[in-house]
């Protein structure tokens, strides 16, 4: 199974059909890395756009932003713990 993830400038508006087939993506194997990646480049000056898996998965920048946020906050929820 693979998952693509989208990107594009910070700012950018949400990928359309047309423009998905120009846009640059970068191929992974699970759902956890694509998630790894979208954070990574949200550090810099890009930002992930979409996910989609062959799965049927489809994840817009506004799902994968909440997804991105519950992560962080499992992260800080666990380390208080300690």
């Amino acid at each position: 199974m693979s998952f693509r993830v989208y990107s594009g400038p910070k700012g950018s508006e949400d990928i359309s059909p047309i423009a998905k087939s120009q846009a640059l993506f970068k191929q992974f194997e699970s759902l956890d890395q694509a998630l790894a990646w979208a954070r990574h480049i949200g550090q810099g000056d890009r930002v992930a756009l979409l996910i989609e898996g062959d799965d049927g998965t489809r994840m817009d920048r506004r799902e994968i932003g909440a997804a991105l946020g519950a992560g962080r906050r499992e992260q800080i929820g666990s380390s208080s713990a300690v």
